[in-house]
């Protein structure tokens, strides 16, 4: 991809989702490195120029983790703040509404802000992994739910600001059903993967349907031509690519020795590497991800 921050949008485009992670190892987030992989001479700020700036055609919403996706395409990852919405709603949110209430009331006035803000609400409640602050665990319910969206980062620091002020208006009054929404999702990691299969593991396909309701889906779309069915040698298994990926692979069914081999660091979450089960079926490399993990159990 040419050296220009309107690659880091093409990328996007053809990988549909990209993962956030808060972890700069070595040295860069997750997203920086997936797009200096592909991307000549790739600028950090290339990325936060789409997320944050003025033309703001990025977005960062939940789809099978933090991911960010082509705010023009939000109508169909927003089912998350849907279902969110619903759990949280008779949950957390309606739990501490005056802590809820007052957090949106401040952010209106007071525009972009970060939980700092709002320390005064110190009580601990029970939340995602341990127990934490009020005011971020509601502060992470609006997020999820889409009354809320991140602004801007400063370096981890997210500063919040309400939808309405992030995400045209025309955009948010668009919807998508559920099964269109799911369709989609399920698109969305075989774009981001570039082979793959139904039945990949729930780590991969959350979100995009149950596995018949996925498999079903998978053939619904190679009918219409958007997938297309994969066999590769002394794989018994069939695989599904992008139908946009036909040139590629068929490049690779009549290659001969590469010309000019070279190497490409992949980040540890590279969309690659989300299907570590067909990874370790095709190349035999078994791949853990264990830096969450407790330094005397990992392998």
């Amino acid at each position: 991809m040419p050296a220009a921050p309107e690659g880091v949008l093409s990328v996007v485009e053809r990988l549909a989702v990209l993962q956030f992670d808060p972890l700069e190892v070595p040295g860069a987030r997750n997203h920086d490195l997936v797009l200096h992989a592909r991307i000549r001479d790739y600028r950090r700020g290339w990325c936060e120029q789409w997320l944050y700036g003025p033309d703001r055609l990025l977005f960062e919403i939940y789809n099978k983790s933090l991911n960010m996706v082509p705010i023009e395409e939000l109508p169909h990852y927003r089912l998350t703040w849907a279902r969110y919405g619903a759990y949280y709603g008779e949950g957390i949110l309606r739990e501490h509404a005056d802590v809820a209430a007052d957090i949106l009331a401040t952010i209106e006035a007071r525009g972009p802000l970060t939980t700092a803000a709002f320390a005064h609400h110190s009580h601990s409640v029970d939340w995602w992994w341990a127990p934490t602050r009020a005011s971020r665990a509601i502060l992470e319910a609006l997020f999820v739910s889409g009354r809320v969206g991140i602004a801007r980062r400063e370096g981890n620091r997210r500063y919040y600001d309400l939808i309405e002020r992030l995400v045209p208006a025309e955009i948010l009054a668009r919807t998508e059903t559920d099964e269109l929404a799911a369709k989609h999702r399920l698109l969305s990691r075989y774009r981001s993967i570039g082979l793959s299969r139904p039945t990949a593991g729930n780590d991969v396909m959350i979100g995009t349907g149950l596995g018949p309701e996925r498999t079903g889906h998978t053939l619904e779309m190679v009918e219409a031509g958007v997938l297309v069915p994969v066999r590769v040698e002394g794989h018994k298994q069939l695989l599904y690519a992008p139908a946009a990926e036909r040139p590629a692979l068929a490049a690779a069914e009549h290659a001969g020795p590469i010309a000019d081999p070279r190497v490409t660091f992949l980040a540890a979450l590279d969309p690659l590497m989300w299907d570590r089960g067909l990874v370790r079926q095709l190349f035999g490399f078994e791949y853990l991800w264990e830096v969450y993990v407790p330094e005397p159990k990992r392998r």
